[in-house]
């Protein structure tokens, strides 16, 4: 029973060692195309981050006029 598992262990890790890795199999273009899409979700999540800041302190300097408005009618 043992030398039946041992024997199938050594099958599974034998084919697995022989498969190619993924990274083996890509074409020269490939990297280079996947760094310039990444490049370019990074850019689109910056300008989005960026919008969101600038909509947050358009929002907080209206509450602070609202807040000194207030204050001053007193």
């Amino acid at each position: 029973m043992k030398r039946i598992a041992a024997l199938m262990l050594f099958v599974a890790l034998s084919l697995a060692g022989s498969m190619p890795a993924h990274a083996e199999n890509r074409k020269i273009g490939e990297n280079a195309v996947e760094a310039k899409r990444a490049a370019k979700q990074q850019q689109k999540y910056g300008k989005k981050q960026a919008k969101r800041q600038r909509k947050a302190a358009k929002r907080a300097q209206k509450a602070q006029k609202r807040a000194a408005k207030r204050q001053h009618s007193r």
